[in-house]
């Protein structure tokens, strides 16, 4: 799984600042300098093994965040970065607090050795507001419902390339975590607070559905649309199924793929024509149908049509959801998964006929395809989601034998 993410963290920032190449930033070497602090955050996070170095590169990989989004973004960037970074430390503070008090359970001289956690057996009551300290902690980064308040702000006042990274990286940190760091060391809390927790996500998935229906602004739209496929992945995860967890590895990585490709296009709208509302475009299909044939395929992937790359993780995710014998409920939670899939059709392609097709405008008469470099890294992408959504083996080769592992700690150690 570490792997995985690091192939998605090496993968994503080259084609980003390829797609970004003719953005100019003020004080562009700092720019870049703290884009690349957060990269080799987001590669400690992945590959640690020691909960003291989680923690580090965890912080390490927000902190640049906090500065890219209050230098270089919108009007409104010093609230919403006071809110993120409350959001942030608060759950910070919460995780830190628990890996220390799991560090003086482990036996003998004490560890922070991943190793040592998972070899530690905890009592129920130990394990149950632990796992809500860690929980919560995961949930903010995610973010999922009802600590995602600060996502849409973020993302909308952040540099598009900023938000690329936080939408296609940073939040599968949450994920990441609850799999590696929450469901094996409390597996007693996740077992005892699983439906508590499926419910948030069930919310969280047709809320920001709906909320995503309303949105005029491209930027708002792609964020609660991410809230909504976070959603699906934490559901799965507490499905404690082997067809569910290996959905949610090989959705992290395709999601992360298909949301750079679309904030991608965002940022090309935004830069050429100066806008991101829906309602000021139109008719971009006549003018630039480069741009608009590789869009679609990649809106097309986001809402998981058969044979792009996220329609194999959402039916490995749907499948341990439905099969589940964790809740008495599972039923209703595949069938209220299957209404936030069918919202994010309607808004997808709502916004696909609202920007690329029609007619022309004053906004859009003029308009004139993509580059060269932004046409090769959307082409890069499009290769990557019809070959993984075509013939997706290595990926799941790659991620079995933690899928095993991460599932019988979860329920050898069951109370």
């Amino acid at each position: 799984m570490g792997q995985l993410l690091c192939l998605l963290t090496a993968l994503a920032f080259p084609l980003i600042f390829i797609a970004t190449w003719n953005t100019t930033y003020p004080n562009a070497n700092r720019f870049y300098a703290f884009m690349l602090l957060s990269q080799a955050g987001l590669m400690g996070v992945f590959l640690a093994t020691d909960a003291l170095l989680f923690y580090f590169f965890w912080e390490l990989a927000l902190i640049p965040a906090y500065f890219l989004c209050s230098t270089w973004g919108g009007e409104k960037r010093i609230a919403v970065t006071f809110k993120f970074f409350i959001y942030t430390f608060l759950g910070s503070l919460l995780m830190l607090v628990a890996l220390i008090y799991i560090y003086f359970q482990t036996p003998g001289d004490h560890s922070f050795a991943l190793k040592s956690f998972y070899e530690l057996s905890l009592k129920p009551d130990q394990q149950s507001w632990l796992f809500w300290m860690l929980f919560i902690a995961f949930a903010i980064k995610m973010p999922l419902f009802p600590f995602h308040t600060w996502q849409p702000d973020t993302y909308e006042q952040s540099p598009t390339a900023t938000t690329m990274v936080l939408s296609g990286i940073m939040v599968k940190m949450g994920v990441f975590a609850v799999i590696r760091w929450l469901a094996p060391i409390v597996p007693g809390g996740l077992w005892g607070w699983g439906d508590t927790v499926a419910f948030l996500s069930m919310v969280g998935m047709i809320y920001a559905s709906l909320l995503a229906m309303q949105q005029d602004d491209m930027k708002r739209l792609i964020a609660y649309s991410s809230i909504a496929h976070i959603g699906l992945m934490n559901l799965a995860i507490f499905s404690t199924t082997n067809a569910g967890m290996q959905g949610v590895m090989i959705q992290m990585f395709n999601h992360g793929i298909n949301i750079i490709g679309m904030w991608i296009v965002v940022e090309i709208i935004e830069r050429k024509y100066h806008t991101r509302k829906m309602s000021e475009l139109g008719g971009l299909a006549q003018k630039a149908p480069g741009l608009a044939i590789l869009f679609v395929v990649i809106a097309l992937a986001n809402v998981a049509l058969p044979l792009t790359n996220a329609f194999i993780g959402e039916f490995l995710m749907f499948t341990g959801v439905f099969t589940s014998n964790v809740s008495q409920f599972n039923y209703i939670y595949t069938v209220v998964a299957g209404i936030s899939i069918i919202l994010s059709a309607i808004y997808t392609l709502n916004m696909i006929q609202k920007v690329f097709f029609g007619n022309t405008n004053s906004v859009t008469a003029a308009a004139t395809d993509i580059r060269p470099n932004e046409k090769w890294v959307l082409a890069v992408i499009v290769v990557l989601i019809i070959v993984l959504g075509v013939y997706p083996q290595p990926i799941l080769n790659l991620t079995e034998g933690t899928v095993n592992s991460i599932l019988s700690k979860m329920i050898t150690k069951h109370p």
